[in-house]
């Protein structure tokens, strides 16, 4: 059974460098994170990472520019998505069996943003993009952004929507008083990331951008960045909304999940039950959770899906979402 892993990550050498030209490291401590062995296979796109891609499973990456990507870099963003799509393309090129992306956009120029996807989709043939959170101090739906996901919707193309780290108001307010160490990963993958990550998706459904756009698709990671556990008291935002539909049909309408790397069969039951057996998407993580040994396909093995459902989950689901198949949604009069 092909097995797609939708969310893992590359770095390149420019945007390294980007983010420590502007001293990035000194208000993102997830620039930290990137560094030693997580480095070395995060800018490799060949032989060592088709080897541990082989170690655990997994027969096709879909690659994106790792946290917090080009949120920070203003107007060099464009060059630097530019060059780092054109550097993933050429990977493709040479292994198109093995590697598949979404773009990098430089998310502070939203209209060239636009531009940029355009191209990645209908030029390289990309399957979406990855936005990381705020944009400066914009959240996702400011309405500066709009052009991002209006493109999004026209092309048909998903948006990965992947944590950052909280501004540091809230980690000093949340995620603080620890040691430095303990504080960071607090703040970052062991909760504040997902908090984050699942309360942009959040504000998405509250500005009416699925009323708006009904056939965009946002992807959230770790099994519904939390959002998915709280479904039952965010149903209680029907009530003031003034939104088209209750929450409940934006889930299963405009919502697909992956697992990234948590291997949890509990926590894909849950995803099942509130989004879907058809809106589940496979994925590692890489590096960030790689484990050795075929792990992906012992759970994918062990999951608790039908073999239609386990099929779905580990490649067709997604291709499904790519292919141009997903169900279209007609805007409402």
């Amino acid at each position: 059974m092909r097995l797609i892993g939708i969310e893992e990550h590359y770095l390149t050498t420019d945007v390294r460098d980007a983010w420590e030209a502007i001293g990035l490291a000194a208000t993102d401590p997830s620039v930290a994170v990137h560094s030693g062995e997580v480095e070395r296979r995060l800018l490799d796109l060949s032989d060592e990472r088709l080897a541990l891609m082989d170690e655990t499973g997994l027969d096709v990456q879909v690659l994106s520019l790792t946290t917090p990507a080009l949120h920070d870099l203003g107007r060099q963003g464009l060059e630097l998505a530019r060059r780092a799509n054109d550097a993933v393309a050429e990977a493709i090129a040479r292994r198109p069996d093995r590697f598949q992306t979404l773009a990098a956009l430089p998310v502070g120029e939203p209209e060239a943003a636009a531009l940029e996807l355009e191209r990645c989709v209908r030029t390289l043939g990309f399957k979406g993009t990855m936005l990381c959170g705020r944009v400066g101090e914009r959240n996702l739906d400011h309405p500066d952004l709009a052009p991002i996901f209006e493109a999004a919707a026209a092309l048909g193309a998903p948006i990965l929507l992947h944590p950052r780290t909280p501004t540091i108001a809230v980690r000093s307010a949340y995620y603080s008083g620890f040691t430095p160490e303990v504080d960071a990963a607090f703040a970052m993958y062991a909760l504040g990331w997902h908090y984050d990550a699942g309360i942009q998706f959040v504000r998405l459904m509250l500005s009416g951008i699925f009323d708006r756009l009904p056939g965009l698709q946002v992807i959230l990671g770790h099994w519904g960045e939390i959002v998915l556990f709280y479904t039952e008291r965010l149903a209680a935002l029907d009530r003031v909304s003034g939104l088209e539909h209750p929450i409940a049909t934006y889930l299963r309408r405009n919502l697909y999940v992956t697992a990234s790397g948590m291997f949890s069969p509990d926590y894909l039951a849950r995803a099942a039950a509130i989004v879907g057996p058809d809106r589940l998407l496979f994925s590692t993580d890489y590096p960030y959770q790689y484990r050795q040994g075929r792990d992906a396909r012992r759970f994918l093995a062990g999951c608790g899906l039908s073999d239609m459902e386990k099929a779905a989950f580990a490649h067709g689901n997604w291709e499904r979402l790519t292919n141009g198949s997903e169900r279209p949604v007609l805007a409402s009069s």
